[in-house]
């Protein structure tokens, strides 16, 4: 693994989840530590969601949101993917001296809004102020507590096979505008970020939960990341249809432009869902009706032909192909 941290160890691919393999999980090893975006656990008969998550996006206001919509939508996302509705967020701040206060009270604002929108509530805070040149400007972290109200929740190493595998919506547009905010690209494309709170989305489906094994948002590795560590998890194998995965053709291009492949671009208002094939249909028809999800699709299944772990492309022609798997420095750096 190699004696210092690299940017890529934060980047979500390999390097990423042998980080978290071979220092957190080998010191924080106990029964309820978790590979999955939050931890369940019980108190007598109730069973909650725990989560945390740090934010540290450059810039940190973008098109279609800013670090502080980013921040709750993050932990919201993460607890809903559980099967839970948010009840509680607490959030801290770590400041760069010299930081407008103008923009932290839009921040403010921002982060108060989403949650109002998603009916969680910030209970508690802290806040640090650095030296200036320490942080880049601002960086936040939250944590949240929400209730399981299913008895069957989903979990990423719930993947049975033949489950279908569907998209909320269209792929890697949160990385795509994060990239056009911060490289000075002679690029004119029209793309704002996906982010976006999905516990009203989840609850809509949840009645549905023993047909839903796993819920799993997309974030800084993109859709391709998610699958792989799903894939292991399941020990399943995986096959995509490319002609069924969808991409704002402003996304489509920006990667064709630039080498970029859209299933490794960074989501933040999109889930991947591993359903049942009978369930399938009426799942998406579910999302369809939702304002988050009127883009879902499903895009493969699990294949009980393929490798345990491996996750495999079927063009439109029926050829197939590996997808590669995420290593290095994904780009664009979203975090």
């Amino acid at each position: 693994m190699g004696k210092t941290v690299l940017l890529a160890h934060g980047g979500g691919g390999q390097q990423t989840q042998d980080l978290i393999a071979n220092v957190f999980q080998a010191h924080f090893a106990n029964p309820l530590f978790t590979a999955d975006d939050a931890a369940v656990l019980k108190i007598e008969q109730t069973k909650l969601a725990f989560s945390t998550d740090g934010f540290i996006v450059s810039p940190y206001k973008f098109p279609g949101g800013d670090i502080g919509k980013l921040s709750i939508c993050g932990t919201v996302n993460d607890l809903a993917c559980m099967g839970a509705r948010p009840l509680w967020i607490t959030c801290a701040f770590i400041l760069e001296e010299g930081f407008e206060l103008s923009d932290l009270e839009m921040i403010a604002a921002s982060m108060a809004k989403t949650a109002e929108e998603a009916q969680v509530k910030i209970v508690a805070g802290d806040t640090k102020v650095a030296n200036h040149g320490h942080v880049d400007k601002i960086f936040i972290t939250t944590s949240g507590i929400g209730q399981i109200e299913v008895e069957n929740h989903p979990a990423g190493h719930k993947a049975q096979p033949s489950d279908a595998i569907i998209v909320s919506g269209d792929i890697g547009r949160h990385g795509a505008a994060i990239l056009l905010a911060r490289e000075k690209f002679d690029i004119e494309a029209e793309i704002t970020s996906d982010c976006a709170p999905l516990c009203g989305l989840v609850e809509k489906i949840m009645p549905y939960s023993p047909h839903i094994h796993v819920i799993r948002d997309a974030t800084r590795g993109g859709v391709g990341t998610v699958l792989y560590e799903i894939a292991a998890q399941s020990k399943v194998g995986i096959r995509l249809k490319t002609q069924d995965i969808p991409v704002a053709p402003s996304v489509h291009g920006l990667c064709q432009m630039l080498g970029l492949d859209p299933l490794y671009l960074a989501c933040e208002g999109r889930l991947v869902l591993f359903v049942t094939q009978d369930m399938a249909p009426k799942v998406v028809d579910l999302l369809k009706s939702t304002t988050y999800g009127q883009n879902a699709a499903i895009i493969g299944y699990v294949d009980g032909a393929q490798k345990p772990g491996s996750v495999v492309l079927e063009t439109a022609i029926g050829a197939t192909t590996i997808l590669p798997r995420p290593t290095g420095e994904l780009l664009p750096r979203i975090c």
